[in-house]
């Protein structure tokens, strides 16, 4: 499956905001947005006047950049919300927050999205004692996720160095037995990204 590869704090100065691409170096004096507070390229610094569109756009390449998503499963995604009850840009994010690499992150057990992916591509999770090896399998309320195999030792390092960031409401985790229910799908106010969700909506709606 293609993703990509380049350097990915570009994408956080592009946004101009920090997407935590890149782990423990996106807290400290290291990041390239502390240092490099514009957009990236030759005329990255130059002001620049957006249309309707461009907000729109930059709302939608935020999202998908902060979840790690391409460009073909970020509007299968959206379709999706827009066939279920309720608001769509709320729909969208919650179906991205229950994509199995964003679980695996947000539990802690890894350092940043990319690296949870790695970990489910490599077959270190079971969901309800199945191996998933799909990053972006759909975690359904009442899902239990637990770590499997050699990397257990990795994974308790990394928990420990996320402690401070703690494990959401939606979610609870069983640190004995390494393993996180997820309880629920969050709340809009529970879910941490600056983006305008209808500016999304409003893109796909051209």
């Amino acid at each position: 499956m293609a993703r990509y590869t380049g350097a990915v704090c570009r994408q956080c100065r592009r946004e101009g905001q920090k997407l935590f691409l890149k782990g423990e170096r996106c807290y400290s004096d290291k990041c390239a947005l502390a240092r490099r507070n514009f957009a990236p390229g030759q005329h990255g610094q130059a002001r620049k006047k957006s249309s309707e569109y461009g907000v729109q756009l930059r709302a939608k390449q935020k999202a998908k950049r902060y979840y790690g998503v391409l460009e073909s499963q970020f509007a299968k995604y959206f379709e999706m919300a827009t066939k279920k009850s309720g608001m769509a840009g709320e729909n969208l994010l919650k179906i991205l927050e229950s994509r199995l690499d964003n679980v695996v992150y947000t539990a802690g057990y890894g350092m940043s999205r990319r690296q949870a992916r790695q970990l489910v591509l490599h077959r270190h999770f079971t969901v309800n004692g199945e191996r998933v090896n799909i990053p972006s399998y759909l975690v359904k309320p009442g899902d239990v996720i637990a770590v499997h195999g050699s990397a257990c030792d990795k994974i308790k390092e990394n928990v420990e160095l996320n402690s401070a960031r703690p494990v959401p409401m939606w979610m609870s985790f069983d640190a004995n037995d390494m393993k996180v229910t997820f309880n629920r799908l969050p709340e809009r106010s529970e879910i941490d990204l600056d983006v305008e969700e209808q500016l999304i909506v409003e893109f796909y709606s051209k």
